[in-house]
């Protein structure tokens, strides 16, 4: 969906423009954009969003209106405001791919401009980046708990606005639901809509029964039933079974039907109505569930024996409710020389330990165990350094430096986790469809241990810095400690 959306950003980002452009000061720099921990208590997250940040830079410009805006608030010379009528992006950016599984403090989103450029994208790209990454991140806890059952996107009156319906339900699909009930997102993005009925259409029957077999003729292969309008045992359930068995006689095909559960006991209900259907023949019935559900009760679901094979969660993915925010920065990490044209390693120090930022101008390589393709942990390097997997390699924690892992030549493969996306202001690098990306980002979360993706208390993954980088981080620290 094309739209523009330069000004979506803070205002601070648009004074430190102009503060630079009236200082003369327009030198590149590298920014990383990265987040500290993950969300949900979560043992990893979900990277999405980065096909809307392409489709922003590339529409990124200062129009009549927007310049008739800035001179409004009496902020901004004419001078200034002459630079942003000419502003296109012109740098370049390098990010993780959707659908990657990403850890904390690792970059996500590296941009490497002149600093009124940088600065500028700033705001936009944390808006999206931290809202698609949560969303995927939430929702490949909630299909993890599903143990293989469908889960279907059904939080669009749910969401904060039209966007966090929209975006939220793609985010969800890359993490793995099999639809949205988001009909606009279906089209948008080419995925799946499903959907049942509402309590509304029961009741605007004369009668139940009469309800259900209205919808069967209507939708012969797509019939899931609501049974929990009225009674979901006495009366929503036989009738379900009633309707079946007269489509079945009718020689009609029961090629996809069932029942949903949207209230009451969902584990007792289910294996009830289960009973029932077996009962009936009809033993390949979906039993579907909605109400609140999120990944802890469908985990409990599951170990209460639930017949359940099909859920529909809402509000608490597309709002991700228990950790409503992702928390990515954005933070400076180098500066270039003019004359030398070398990036000039920068450090942001704090209070708390864990603001402290890494500098320069960094990569990320994935290690892999050779053998069953799982991350044994990930390597924060230099830009210019190269890891050969022929030759041996020392992993130490960058807190506890004598915390070491040794690994011998060629037991491990590697993989670069940044790509180009744009070089020079022109964009190098094409999305996949939304399915395509469902389908890597299944293929990823196989490359995580067990322990890792455990709902409470996950083995959390080792995110190393190389020796050259924790050399560099340790004298710029000593270094600003001294000037202190």
């Amino acid at each position: 969906m094309s739209r523009n959306l330069t000004l979506l950003t803070d205002l601070y980002e648009l004074t430190m423009m102009q503060g630079y452009f009236m200082q003369g000061n327009n030198e590149r720099v590298v920014f990383d954009a990265f987040y500290r921990k993950n969300p949900c208590d979560n043992g990893f997250a979900v990277c999405a969003g980065l096909d809307q940040v392409i489709q922003y830079i590339k529409e990124l410009s200062f129009n009549y209106d927007d310049i008739e805006y800035l001179r409004n608030t009496g902020l901004f010379t004419e001078s200034f405001l002459d630079y942003l009528r000419s502003y296109h992006f012109t740098g370049d950016i390098y990010a993780i791919p959707e659908g990657t599984v990403i850890f904390p403090k690792e970059p996500m989103v590296k941009v490497i401009a002149p600093i009124m450029e940088a600065q500028l994208v700033e705001t936009a790209i944390l808006n999206i980046i931290n809202h698609q990454s949560l969303i995927a991140t939430k929702t490949a806890r909630i299909v993890h708990a599903a143990q293989g059952d469908g889960v279907m996107e059904f939080g669009l009156r749910r969401a904060q606005g039209p966007d966090a319906g929209i975006y939220g339900a793609r985010a969800a699909m890359i993490a793995g639901c099999i639809g949205t009930s988001n009909v606009l997102a279906g089209k948008m993005f080419d995925v799946p809509v499903k959907g049942t009925h509402a309590h509304s259409w029961i009741m605007s029957f004369p009668d139940e029964l009469s309800a259900f077999r209205t919808y069967a003729q209507l939708y012969p292969s797509a019939c899931i039933l609501l049974v929990d309008t009225y009674d979901t045992l006495r009366s929503g359930v036989p009738h379900a079974i009633q309707v079946f068995t007269e489509m079945r006689n009718a020689g009609i095909p029961l090629t996809f039907y069932g029942i949903r559960l949207d209230s009451g006991d969902l584990a007792y209900l289910s294996k009830e109505a289960k009973k029932m259907l077996d009962n009936a023949g009809f033993t390949d019935a979906v039993i579907s569930a909605s109400s609140d559900l999120d990944e802890y009760l469908i985990n409990s679901l599951k170990n209460q024996g639930a017949a359940i094979n099909s859920w529909g969660v809402g509000t608490n993915l597309i709002t991700s409710k228990d950790c409503p925010a992702f928390g990515g920065v954005y933070k400076l990490a180098a500066i270039q020389d003019l004359e030398t044209k070398r990036f000039i390693p920068k450090i942001k120090l704090s209070e708390n330990t864990e603001k402290v930022t890494n500098p320069g101008n960094k990569t990320v390589y994935r290690i892999y165990n050779r053998t069953n393709n799982k991350i044994i942990a990930d390597l924060i390097c230099l830009a210019d350094e190269v890891l050969d997997p022929s030759q041996p390699l020392t992993l130490f924690d960058p807190i506890d430096t004598w915390k070491r892992t040794y690994l011998e030549a060629d037991t491990y493969t590697v993989k670069e986790l940044l790509i180009p996306v744009f070089i020079n202001g022109q964009c190098v690098y094409q999305s996949p469809s939304v399915m395509d990306i469902q389908a890597y980002c299944k293929e990823e979360l196989e490359t995580l241990w067990p322990e890792t993706r455990r709902l409470i208390n996950p083995h959390r993954v080792h995110i190393d810095l190389s020796d050259k980088l924790y050399q560099l981080r340790n004298r710029l620290l000593d270094e600003m400690t001294k000037k202190k």
